[in-house]
């Protein structure tokens, strides 16, 4: 028991901390190295200053969603680790989890309406910048998608969690 709970514990965490640098880092559409684009900026790397150069987004309503349900998944994966370790010290012997389980289902959901919004709408997001077509997803994007997965399968396991001494 100790294991399996030590294991979900780190695998919340785990997950928690990929998806606040999906969300954050500018690496979500990238240029060939030297420009990229993610749910906030649009960044240049300029040679001769050595340093990047970032404007914000132009804000789209496609864009905005994913930048909403990015924020909301982070905040209910921090309030399910939340609720987790309440529920820990506070809850009787067999009790389920399953107030824990359902936060982080509901993060997960939304990285996945997220991310699938990014992949059918990126080149509404990135219209005004470079050709499409000379650019690739960034590992924020990568980053993301796995997630998804990640965050439905420990939800899933806290809603199966027993609280045992």
């Amino acid at each position: 028991m100790a294991f399996l709970l030590m294991f979900v514990t780190l695998l919340h965490l785990i997950t928690l901390a990929i998806l606040f640098i999906a969300t954050m880092e500018k690496s979500w559409w990238v240029w060939d190295g030297t420009e990229s684009s993610d749910l906030w900026y649009n960044c240049r790397f300029d040679n001769e200053t050595e340093a990047w150069f970032c404007a914000t987004s132009e804000e789209t309503e496609w864009l905005q969603a994913v930048q909403v349900l990015m924020v909301l998944s982070l905040v209910f994966s921090s309030i399910s680790f939340l609720i987790f370790l309440g529920q820990l010290f506070t809850m009787s012997k067999g009790g389920l989890f399953y107030l824990t389980g359902v936060c982080q289902v509901f993060a997960g959901l939304n990285t996945f309406t997220a991310t699938l919004i990014y992949t059918l709408h990126n080149e509404e997001f990135l219209q005004d910048s470079r050709e499409l077509s000379s650019g690739h997803f960034g590992y924020c994007f990568f980053l993301a998608w796995a997630c998804v997965p990640l965050l439905l399968c420990s939800g899933i396991m806290y809603i199966h969690l027993r609280k045992r001494e």
